[in-house]
């Protein structure tokens, strides 16, 4: 078995031959919008704690929070959440047996980054009025 001539060929697909379905991506994309949650939440906790100590901690966690970097920070956490949470409800579907067909599945995958998208604008646009 050893000596069999196996070529230059790999010895597994990768990531340049094989590429992951979008469901699969979606999928780690839930994970990863889950830990980037963090940033926000780190912000407003610092926000929060600046307002509790107040004096020049609230002016700097205030300017801090109010900056472009804050706002992009606020947003996309924002937009985290949403995907966070629609993916989360497509998780119930998949371990209740729904919805795990490959094209469902994709739909579903393009139906969430669609919802999640709305649902930020639609939250800024609350934000704004």
């Amino acid at each position: 078995m050893a000596d069999v001539n196996r070529g230059n060929r790999p010895l597994s697909p990768h990531l340049q031959v094989y590429q992951l379905p979008l469901a699969a991506k979606t999928s780690i994309l839930n994970r990863a919008t889950g830990q980037a949650m963090v940033a926000g939440l780190l912000l407003l906790a610092f926000w929060l704690l600046g307002a509790a100590v107040g004096g020049r901690t609230w002016e700097c966690a205030d300017a801090l929070a109010r900056s472009w970097f804050g706002f992009i920070v606020f947003l996309g956490s924002t937009w985290a959440l949403w995907y966070h949470f629609l993916a989360g409800i497509r998780h119930f579907f998949y371990d209740a047996g729904h919805g795990l067909e490959i094209e469902t599945a994709r739909k579903s995958s393009i139906a969430i980054i669609a919802g999640s998208v709305v649902m930020t604008v639609l939250s800024l646009l609350i934000y704004c009025l």
